[in-house]
């Protein structure tokens, strides 16, 4: 099959594929800490995807996109995600401001176990715009389970990020090869997908 015939989900049911307006989204900001920036677990760019989430975080900001900060936790000791330790802590640059709610999570979907949907229901807004850490795993299952939860949803690429990771029969597949993995998986049925804010036109 050739670019000229493949076709994602969406294309075929005719879905919008513009990202969520603005006055009808809230933006979801997961694990933006610095395990991924100083600890066991840096992303490959991960500078440059904390700048493009720092970027979305103004312009959310600034367009009255009301802002809900996840974060991982584990347990006080633990390898990573120690709550007790500095690795824990949200990146400055994407720290939340005060009135933004910053909510807890154990797993990997932010919605398991949280009061995430609850959080976002009460804002009005029917749509999640979705940036943060990592690409593969907490916002892949985020955005699905966003999906379940009855939202259309916004990825923002550039504001993501994963690491390579072994394959399992001896090697290894590149970062970059996963990021474009996932992103394509979710964008063919489940999320529009955009590279950063400049999509907002």
């Amino acid at each position: 099959m050739t670019t000229d015939t493949a076709r994602t989900l969406r294309q075929i049911v005719g879905a919008p594929n513009t990202p969520s307006p603005l006055d009808k989204a809230v933006l979801v900001l997961i694990d933006l800490q610095r395990e991924y920036t100083d600890g066991a677990l840096r992303l490959s760019g991960v500078n440059a995807a904390v700048e493009r989430a720092a970027e979305l975080l103004a312009f959310a900001r600034a367009n009255g996109v009301p802002v809900i900060h996840i974060v991982h936790h584990t347990a006080a000791g633990a390898p990573v995600f120690d709550p007790t330790g500095p690795l824990a802590e949200i990146i400055p640059a994407v720290a939340p401001r005060e009135g933004e709610p910053v909510i807890v999570k154990k797993l990997a979907n932010a919605f398991a176990g949280t009061g995430l949907q609850e959080v976002a229901h009460d804002t009005g807004r029917s749509e999640m715009i979705i940036a943060g850490f990592m690409t593969h795993n907490c916002v892949s299952s985020t955005a699905r389970s966003a999906v379940d939860h009855g939202w259309r949803v916004t990825v923002v690429a550039s504001a993501t990020a994963t690491r390579d990771l072994p394959d399992g029969k001896g090697g290894v597949v590149p970062a970059a090869d996963i990021q474009r993995g996932v992103l394509t998986g979710l964008s063919d049925s489940l999320a529009v997908v955009v590279e950063d804010v400049r999509d907002w036109g």
